[in-house]
Order: structure tokens, then sequence, then C-alpha cells
């Protein structure tokens, strides 16, 4: 993953009505680690990891790293979101921002991901003034398009990878704020 450019990290915690997104610590250790190990959480990314190896590969606090937010609910880690340019996984996002998003289970359903997306996004358009954002997703991940939708993406391309039909879409503040 690459930096986002001239944005100064970390940013200060972005707190919406009911979560603050902010950098990881050492308390959100566990949290990390069960986020990465859930069978749930990682469906459409491949399967889940080894807990031991996720136990072996985070031995102390997450890695902090550009465009890493936990989010917070009460003082715990509900899920993360990242905002990283040219993850170098997909050619259709070479040199944009792209948003990803895990929550743990317990965390589904409530409107925290697109509360805490949302926000993010927000963070973005105001620390990089007119870039877009791109989002791709299993189309299998009903959840995740929905969210998509919610966000104000819109749909570019379909394309199969990873032995599945993945959706990608894009998401612009000029667009969005009607600017």
């Amino acid at each position: 993953m690459t930096d986002l450019g001239p944005v100064t990290w970390p940013p200060a915690p972005i707190r919406t009505e009911r979560l603050v997104l902010r950098e990881p610590g050492a308390q959100d250790r566990a949290a990390v680690i069960e986020l990465l190990a859930s069978p749930e959480v990682n469906t459409y990314l491949g399967g889940p990891r080894p807990r031991d190896e996720v136990e072996r590969e985070i031995p102390g606090a997450p890695g902090r790293r550009p465009g890493l937010f936990i989010v917070d609910l009460g003082g715990e880690m509900i899920g993360w979101i990242t905002l990283a340019k040219d993850t170098g996984h997909l050619p259709q996002a070479a040199g944009r921002a792209e948003l990803g998003y895990l929550f743990l289970p317990q965390a589904w359903g409530h409107g925290y991901a697109a509360e805490a997306c949302t926000a993010a996004l927000g963070w973005f358009a105001g620390a990089l003034p007119g870039e877009p954002v791109v989002l791709a997703t299993q189309t299998a991940n009903e959840r995740s398009m929905r969210l998509a939708a919610r966000l104000g993406f819109t749909e570019v391309e379909r394309f199969e990878a990873y032995g599945a039909e993945q959706w990608f879409g894009v998401w612009s503040p000029v667009t969005r704020t009607g600017a």
C-alpha cells in the first residue's frame, strides 16, 4: 500500500454520532486478530487466516499506517476502514484511493459501517478535494453491495477475479456534494 500523498497522518480522531475513527493501539490487538481470523468476516476475502498465524504476525499493537482507521464504539474496536492508494491488487484502482472495510459480525446490521464509511469519505474529500475513491467487492457479498450503493458508489464495471464475479465502483466528492 502506498500512502495518501500530501495528507498529514494521522488526522485527529473523527467523531460521528456513535463512533470514533482513530489510529490503532495496543488495546485493539485482540479485535484485530478476531477480525482477520473470523470465517464470517472473511467469507468473500479468500477465507479466514489461522488464528495462531495472525497472533504471531501481530505480537503487540496493530501496525499504524496511513489510511487505516479503527472504528471504535464505546472504547471498543468493532471494525476498520482503509483508504489506500494503488494497492496493486486491481489494475482498475491504480493510482486511486480505494475504500476497504471490515467489521466484526456483532457490529453487522446496526448501520455502523455506513456511518463510519461516510465519515471517512467526508474526511477524505476534505483532505484531498476532488479526488475520487474506488471500491471493489464480490457481487455475491450482498451486504457490501448494499453498503456501496448506500454510500453513493456507482458501478463502473463487473469482472472475474479470484474465482468470482467482482463489482467495481467509484465515488466522487464532486458529484456527492453537488459542486
